[in-house]
């Protein structure tokens, strides 16, 4: 499990360069995710790091730090 998976993941998904995901980053305003792209984005973060994202959890994660936090926190339980 590392940070830079997570950056590669987002990265990749919206098409924008690895350097610009950082813990700050907002996921709409500053990367340019719609919501079709966090949806897809979390399955894809499910998938890669073996958690579960409820759509409740997927709603309150809004920076990039906030969606690293919340792998961290699954892989501790």
């Amino acid at each position: 499990m590392s940070f830079t998976l997570l950056q590669k993941i987002i990265a990749d998904a919206l098409n924008i360069n690895q350097e610009d995901v950082v813990p700050e980053a907002d996921l709409s305003s500053d990367l340019g995710a719609d919501s079709l792209d966090a949806a897809e984005l979390m399955m894809t973060i499910e998938d890669s790091f073996k958690i579960s994202i409820s759509d409740n959890d997927a709603q309150k994660l809004k920076t990039v730090g906030d969606i690293w936090m919340f792998i961290e926190s699954c892989a501790k339980q």
